[in-house]
């Protein structure tokens, strides 16, 4: 009964934070939600904006639009917000009615996390505790009512390391469980993939290679299913070059090939920045589970290092930090491995309940509330602090292009967010080529583009154009509207980038 009437009051904290997050407000939850909305009008997963040269096809400079969407990102999410849109957008807008299945879903991991707590031996009240604190979320508040893979990823890996448990045990039913869980887990992020290594390590126990075998069988079935699909789609042949080996971040928004690769650099520059990479990361997992935290979840990991969910979630985490922070360095640190947190969140907050009532066992019994009430205060606050950093930070950005999009020129435009620029302004939006303006000029030529609009976050190429330094005669005079700096396209400058 208390664990409903928790879920419930978070519920309505949610529909609080929900009139914060009231817009996608980052590249990420754009691009799903563009998506969305045309796969809910039976458009497929297909896009009519271009966010990067990935989805452009073998040759982007050839641009034909729309074009297969979900070649980088995986779908679930998109699917999600476009079942919310199919069943709420005739009764509300469209952005509220692609969140409101994330804030449904969302109600239901308080209630999973005390769950997985009591599995793993907490008592009540540490249970409850988890709870609570997974309901405020932390650094994760904003991101349980966003249209992303969030609230997905931790609802699936969640339930996949409860259901991991009963299958090292032996039970082929949740090792197919737990296989599906995976399978769904990499439709919601990439890197869930790699949970079915734990499915594989069951084949070394014998009383669990059964389980192990189905569940691996059903993971690479739905796995191989998406994969097949992006091959069928176009998927690029420099993919995992844009993905593992970019020397700058900007050169994953290049259309030439040539742009990629790491030549001219030091075996001391490619270490350094995955040094860096290494640092950051392990902040940013420090402050996801808010510092205090850590000293709970490092004793539950030792007071349960038995059992094999606690295993899998401990090997798990440390897999996809070094994956994401030594394969995938600069995306890493530019958000993707905070995303990938939320699949560990609520399980190692689990932990860390038991931890704690493990540390406070010679203790009273109120040490248990004192825990969940310091819990609780400091991870409410972080959650204070981040909902507001996201007003700050992806609000008044949204505005800021919002009062200035109608000083675009009609028609195409290309701009350094496709996906942001084609939800705030309803039009066909281009990403900006990094590697320059004789690239943009070729797409421009090919798309029809009409403008090139530039934000004071914009590719260093453009630098003397955005400053007004260097304007070449095919473009007009600079409009200068708010954050923007407008160039209309008038001419041709020619196309002299090599083709794939």
């Amino acid at each position: 009964m208390r664990i409903l009437l928790v879920s419930l009051v978070f519920l309505v904290v949610r529909l609080a934070t929900a009139m914060v997050v009231s817009q996608p407000g980052y590249t990420d939850s754009y691009y799903f939600t563009d998506v969305a909305v045309r796969l809910a009008h039976g458009q497929g997963l297909t896009a009519d904006f271009l966010w990067s040269p990935i989805e452009g096809g073998r040759d982007p400079l050839a641009l034909a639009l729309p074009v297969a969407s979900h070649l980088f990102w995986v779908p679930l999410p998109t699917v999600i917000a476009a079942i919310g849109i199919a069943l709420f957008g005739s009764f509300i807008d469209t952005f509220r009615s692609a969140q409101l299945p994330f804030i449904l879903i969302a109600a239901f991991l308080p209630a999973l996390t005390h769950r997985a707590a009591c599995v793993l031996g907490a008592e009540e009240r540490y249970a409850l505790g988890a709870a609570i604190v997974v309901g405020l979320g932390g650094l994760l508040a904003p991101g349980l009512v966003a249209v992303d893979a969030f609230v997905p990823a931790a609802l699936i890996g969640t339930a996949f390391f409860i259901a991991y448990r009963r299958a090292a045990a032996g039970g082929v039913r949740w090792g197919i469980a737990a296989g599906a869980l995976v399978g769904l887990l990499y439709l919601a992020r990439t890197e869930g993939a790699l949970f079915g290594l734990t499915l594989l390590a069951l084949l070394a126990v014998p009383r669990a290679r059964a389980a192990g075998i189905a569940g691996s069988l059903v993971a690479l079935a739905i796995g191989a299913a998406w994969l097949a699909r992006d091959v069928s789609a176009g998927l690029p042949p420099d993919l995992f070059a844009r993905s593992a080996l970019l020397v700058r971040y900007e050169d994953f928004f290049a259309y030439d090939p040539a742009y990629l690769g790491t030549a001219g650099l030091s075996l001391g520059d490619l270490l350094g920045v995955r040094a860096g990479a290494l640092l950051q990361n392990a902040g940013t997992f420090l402050f996801t589970y808010a510092l205090v935290l850590i000293v709970p979840l490092a004793a539950g990991l030792v007071a349960l290092r038995t059992h094999a969910s606690v295993r899998a979630w401990a090997g798990l985490a440390l897999a996809v930090y070094l994956a994401q922070s030594l394969v995938w360095t600069l995306h890493s640190t530019r958000g993707s491995y905070f995303h990938s947190l939320a699949a560990f969140f609520p399980f190692g907050v689990a932990i860390a309940a038991v931890g704690a009532q493990r540390l406070l066992a010679s203790r009273a019994a109120r040490a248990g509330l004192a825990w969940t009430y310091a819990a609780a205060l400091i991870v409410g606050a972080m959650s204070y602090g981040a909902v507001t950093q996201w007003d700050a930070s992806f609000n008044t950005a949204a505005r800021a292009r919002a009062a200035a999009a109608g000083a675009i020129p009609d028609g195409p435009f290309l701009a350094i967010d496709g996906a942001a620029w084609r939800w705030i302004s309803g039009r066909t939006a281009i990403v900006t080529p990094a590697d320059g303006l004789t690239a943009a000029m070729c797409v421009a030529a090919r798309s029809g583009a009409r403008s090139i609009v530039l934000e004071p976050s914009h590719f260093s190429a453009y630098q003397s154009l955005y400053d007004g330094s260097d304007v070449p005669p095919p473009l007009g005079p600079a409009i200068h509207e708010g954050i923007l700096t407008i160039y209309p396209i008038r001419g041709d400058i020619g196309c002299s980038v090599r083709r794939p």
